[in-house]
């Protein structure tokens, strides 16, 4: 090869290179979509309770329909009320709640046959369930968030927050030593929208009795034997939130809390193959299960979300591990939100993320100043999920 074929051959070889160089980075592989949506499940589902979500650019949410007669269903006509009532707003819902089955302690529950294991009334229960996955699938109403609790949300006292916050805390072992008042149950009323005042639950057992792990998991089978196949024939996704907080095997008033561990949720899940069956996932409560949630809740979060059994996200933070720990504002807790917001993306996570249990202050009405707050914190993390690269 003379000069003159050298230089010929080595510009062509350069050139080559160059085309290809531009072509690869002129073709990056493309971001996975953002799927996720700004949610809330705070109550009443009013039009002035819906003003003030779109105020705060909420456009999905969990609605709580209004029900009359007493019934534990709403008919096809309150469900479609409920839902033009959103529409107005320009909110869709993506989700209801029944007004039973929620997070309340057993002995203040108006219907707690199922958790009870009594029948023929918790077959009646379980009736109106069935109806009320019926009629959601006639109305458009696509999920069904419920929880199996007999305990409710338990808490030990408050400790102060930033500014004049006050965060709701749970330590077991105080629980422990201090029987006298034994345990504090607080959180928020889904169906009124208000924050429930802390309140002493007496120090002996529950009417449920002693509910050891085996009893407990024959209950929820129960449940899910009857309820998860009208939900496949419907098509509506049946989300239940972990129990909150977990306690010790031996249990906590008499009661081996089984969906407080992940383990526990793992087994929940497998119970009825289905993909109608799945989890309303409180990432707070869920990290209050860990003993490091600040590295262990991202490797949680992509095994149930890979199996697609999160239809729900209580997008909320702690500070501390699994018996000692304070629910705080989502910006300060121990747990990375953005990269948590990345996994979600990252397993293909397309509901809603919500606020739940926010810091109360004493000129905050029902925490919604904080909520307020949380609603800007989620919508600009999933607005900046939009400029960044999988």
């Amino acid at each position: 090869m003379n000069r003159r074929q050298f230089l010929a051959s080595s510009s062509a070889t350069a050139l080559a290179l160059r085309s290809t160089t531009s072509h690869a980075a002129a073709s990056p592989t493309p971001p996975k979509p953002v799927l996720m949506k700004l949610g809330c499940q705070s109550a009443p589902t009013t039009d002035t309770h819906l003003k003030f979500l779109a105020r705060y650019g909420v456009r999905h949410i969990c609605a709580y329909p209004q029900i009359a007669d007493g019934r534990l269903y709403a008919t096809v006509d309150e469900l479609h009320r409920t839902r033009e009532l959103a529409a107005a707003n320009n909110i869709e819902i993506l989700c209801v709640g029944p007004p039973f089955l929620e997070s309340s302690y057993i002995d203040r529950e108006k219907h707690p046959a199922i958790m009870l294991a009594h029948s023929p009334e918790r077959d009646r229960d379980i009736e109106a369930l069935q109806t009320y996955i019926r009629n959601c699938a006639l109305a458009g109403m696509p999920s069904i968030k419920y929880n199996m609790s007999i305990l409710g949300v338990l808490r030990s006292g408050t400790q102060p927050g930033r500014g004049d916050a006050t965060y709701s805390r749970w330590n077991l072992a105080d629980a422990l030593a201090h029987p006298k008042p034994d345990v504090i149950i607080g959180g928020h009323d889904d169906t009124t929208g208000k924050t429930m005042p802390v309140q002493q639950a007496h120090s002996g057992l529950t009417i449920a009795g002693h509910v050891d792990a085996d009893a407990f998991w024959e209950r929820i089978t129960y449940f899910l034997d009857r309820i998860i196949p009208v939900a496949n024939e419907y098509k509506i996704r049946m989300a239940c939130h972990p129990q909150d907080p977990g306690v010790p095997p031996e249990g906590y008033l008499g009661i081996d809390r089984v969906l407080g561990t992940v383990a526990g949720l793992k087994r929940f899940i497998e119970i009825q193959p289905s993909p109608y069956h799945g989890l309303n996932f409180c990432q707070g409560t869920v990290s209050e299960m860990l003993a490091d949630p600040g590295k262990e809740i991202f490797d949680v979060i992509r095994y149930f979300g890979s199996r697609n059994k999160i239809f729900n996200v209580h997008f909320r933070n702690i500070r501390g591990h699994r018996n000692d720990f304070a629910e705080v504002y989502p910006d300060e807790g121990d747990v990375d939100m953005v990269k948590a917001i990345h996994t979600y993306r990252e397993v293909g996570y397309p509901y809603m993320l919500m606020p739940d249990h926010v810091p109360t202050a004493p000129n905050d009405p029902n925490g919604l100043q904080s909520f307020a707050f949380c609603y800007g914190y989620i919508r600009g993390l999933i607005q900046s999920l939009n400029h960044t690269t999988a």
